[in-house]
């Protein structure tokens, strides 16, 4: 003889296997949020700002306050409930220990991250038989040789032995020869000048 369950239990136990799916749905709740790590910087910490970098600056939970600003020509930023604040010339670091002092007065505990986004002040300039003339960022390192790669090399009129480097050194202008084959062939024997500064010129003639 079959035994029959009991529609009553029928519905009790269709009715717990409901909430267990609903639980196994559920989404799990999220770890309480902690104190965020202390100010830092992005990349070089020694890197030091200047005019025409952009920075993000982040507050941490003040998002008026957190935005991507642009170094001015003067060296300022511009940031809600402090106006104008000197940048160039300061680490992120120092920048954001700057911030974090002044907000004090506005924010309780303020904890603020300077990131260098776009790195504009430092800038190489090559000029002459290139494909690309132009301004190029000033990369840790660079050398002549890079420099001239990022232009895309040589017009077929280029005169590769009579490159120069113009570089400014204590308020005067000097033109410093490179040796493009010495530095192709790997010897390092009369290269001439080998890196690059910020505000340097390239002249391939």
């Amino acid at each position: 003889m079959v035994r029959r369950t009991p529609i009553w239990m029928v519905v009790v136990l269709a009715g717990l296997t409901t909430v267990a799916r609903a639980q196994d749905a559920a989404p799990i709740p999220a770890v309480q949020e902690g104190k965020r790590p202390a100010v830092s910087a992005s990349g070089n910490p020694h890197y030091v700002i200047g005019p025409q970098d952009v920075l993000d600056i982040d507050v941490w939970k003040e998002p008026e306050l957190t935005r991507s600003v642009p170094v001015r020509p003067d060296g300022k930023i511009s940031l809600p409930l402090l106006n104008d604040v000197q940048a160039a010339g300061l680490t992120p670091d120092q920048l954001a220990g700057e911030i974090t002092d002044s907000l004090k007065k506005f924010v309780t505990d303020p904890q603020v991250t300077v990131i260098v986004a776009e790195i504009n002040s430092r800038r190489v300039y090559i000029l002459g038989e290139v494909v690309r003339a132009g301004a190029y960022p000033l990369l840790p390192g660079m050398t002549v040789l890079q420099a001239l790669s990022s232009a895309g090399g040589f017009t077929p009129f280029a005169n590769r032995k009579k490159i120069y480097v113009m570089r400014e050194e204590n308020g005067k202008e000097e033109k410093l020869p490179f040796n493009y084959k010495s530095a192709v062939s790997g010897k390092g024997q009369n290269v001439g000048v080998t890196e690059v500064e910020a505000g340097d010129t390239i002249v391939v003639p």
